[in-house]
């Protein structure tokens, strides 16, 4: 299908032309690695040895959000729940916990408001842009906490061996390249 064929001047039509374009190139559909992935989590959640979300941890992300960001889609203002981190952390954390055993998300944290940004190029083309989501601040949060629980995972199991830097905080690839030269000429 060519996306070029006709130039449309009415919002409405902006959006559903842009809207039908990021569609054809999004897949919903699992990957065999993906469906591989979800089976290997489910074995995980048999063991319970996964880590629980701390409200203490929910109470810090939630008092250092930074309150000039955009809310999401949910409407929550980060001002409004960085004033209110003593009164949620309790609740957030419970939810937390439960999307992390369970594997699900609440409906409201995977809506995005996705703004189309101009890359470079025709702008009649709508593959000259890249879809911008502005998500749930509670499920961003959620996201990083579970980050730090897997980094601290991947640390103390030593999964991602010293050498490997591309996928490591702190660390460069140029960083490697360095270390790997200094190795081959010392």
């Amino acid at each position: 299908m060519s996306w070029s064929l006709c130039l449309v001047t009415e919002d409405a039509e902006k959006a559903e032309l842009l809207n039908a374009f990021f569609a054809s190139v999004f897949s919903a559909k699992a990957s065999p690695q993906e469906s591989q992935a979800l089976e290997v989590r489910e074995e995980a959640c048999r063991k319970d040895d996964l880590p629980l979300v701390k409200q203490d941890f929910v109470r810090d992300h939630l008092s250092n959000l930074d309150v000039h960001k955009s809310m999401g889609p949910d409407g929550m203002h980060p001002q409004v729940l960085r004033e209110l981190a003593d009164v949620i952390a309790v609740p957030l954390s419970i939810i937390f916990e439960r999307s992390w055993r369970t594997g699900e998300v609440p409906e409201d944290w995977r809506k995005a408001s996705v703004t189309p940004v101009f890359k470079k190029g025709k702008k009649e083309d709508p593959g000259n842009y890249r879809p911008v989501s502005l998500t749930s601040i509670p499920g961003k949060v959620m996201e990083q906490l579970i980050l730090e629980v897997i980094m601290k995972q991947v640390e103390e199991k030593k999964v991602i061996r010293s050498s490997q830097h591309g996928f490591t905080k702190g660390k460069a690839c140029l960083a490697n390249l360095i270390a790997f030269y200094d190795d081959m000429t010392g």
